[in-house]
């Protein structure tokens, strides 16, 4: 009977509380888009790739915040960016910007045509799906990987308007960007925009986990002899990503077990010799950065390097090459049917870029680049 005397005042006091407004409901969480505003407000310098991260979301859930404001969802229908990508080859003059942790590659140009005028409809499709080919803007596409597309329209930070194609994994990495670079290309983006405009306006995203990494296979369950000999036996650089995949290897273990002679290992410090000589000679180069769902090819002599906080840098005024220094484990010259690459690896085992000296086919490299390969 006490007992239940005790619940009673306990509950008269709180409505007694309540009733003079000393209690008050909880206040709701703050939204994702609420919680950007207020970390953009603090880092206006923040990179929406490190404030995702700050947040605990995936890049695409928050520029899915912008919905209905600067952001519009695009079609997630199959083969839906296959099309935005063939339209997008009207968009003139374009900054294509691809990225993976830590490496970003930033190409200014126009993306060649993919097919003849002799080429079908269905001819040119299959062309672009392979990628732009060749030309200022040279892309391989893996459009399995391409789950999630927004055009974005916002205040740039020179006080113009920024229009761009945005395009994200199933994680919601980013896959690839498109910044229209000409007033000519406004047309045609607004044109995408309207065609490929999603039926559903909202921020709900199905974002999924990314599969845990495999394990490294134990070397000694290589067949080290028979991979060497098919590393020997390559008569096109372009073999090699099968080769791996056939004996099932990391990039970095087939580094390792790769024939004698064919790999040296050099440190991240490299990085800045091969790019500060490659400025200096004015050596053309070839400058390759993928993240699984796209691969951007950079080629052409570099001119200003520099290296700022984490990261070292090209920054020409038609392309800027951004590696974080910092996160970089190891680098490898790396000989393959004739020809020299340097691959450089993150703390994780993962590719960052490769870099290869530029060569007519079926020549060969210069040897002002084998030379400076070899000097790392």
């Amino acid at each position: 009977m006490k007992t239940k005397k005790i619940y009673a005042l306990l509950v008269l006091t709180g409505l007694i509380a309540i009733a003079a407004g000393t209690v008050s409901a909880a206040s709701p969480a703050p939204s994702l888009a609420d919680r950007w505003n207020t970390l953009r407000a603090e880092q206006p310098k923040l990179q929406i790739r490190d404030a995702a991260r700050t947040l605990g979301s995936s890049e695409a859930e928050l520029l899915a915040t912008g919905i209905g404001k600067t952001v519009t969802r695009l079609s997630d229908a199959e083969y839906a960016v296959n099309d935005i990508m063939i339209r997008a080859l009207d968009l003139g003059t374009v900054l294509a910007l691809t990225r993976n942790e830590n490496g970003v590659l930033e190409r200014t140009g126009v993306a060649t045509r993919a097919k003849p005028e002799s080429f079908t409809d269905k001819e040119r499709l299959r062309a672009v799906a392979g990628g732009y080919l060749g030309g200022e803007i040279d892309m391989r596409f893996h459009f399995a990987n391409w789950k999630h597309a927004f055009a974005v329209v916002q205040p740039a930070r020179d006080g113009t308007t920024s229009r761009s194609l945005q395009f994200f994994d199933a994680q919601g990495n980013a896959a690839h960007k498109v910044y229209v670079k000409s007033e000519a290309g406004v047309a045609v983006f607004d044109k995408i925009v309207a065609d490929f405009k999603h039926p559903q306006q909202a921020g709900d995203l199905k974002i999924v986990a990314a599969a845990p990494k495999t394990p490294e296979l134990p070397d000694s369950a290589v067949d080290v002899k028979e991979f060497q000999l098919a590393w020997k036996e390559m008569t096109d650089v372009h073999q090699f990503n099968r080769i791996v995949s056939e004996f099932k290897l990391t990039r970095e273990q087939a580094m390792r077990l790769a024939p004698q002679g064919a790999v040296q290992k050099t440190g991240p410090q490299a990085l800045r010799k091969l790019l500060d000589e490659s400025a200096k000679q004015q050596m053309p180069i070839m400058a390759f950065l993928g993240n699984g769902a796209a691969t951007q090819i950079y080629s052409g002599k570099i001119t200003k390097t520099a290296a700022s906080g984490d990261w070292y840098n090209v920054l020409d005024p038609e392309f800027n090459l951004h590696v974080r220094e910092s996160a970089l484990k190891s680098g490898y010259v790396v000989q393959r049917a004739g020809v020299t690459s340097v691959e450089f690896f993150d703390k994780d085992g993962e590719l960052v870029v490769t870099f290869f000296g530029v060569r007519e086919r079926a020549k060969p490299q210069a040897q002002a680049w084998v030379d400076l390969t070899r000097s790392l």
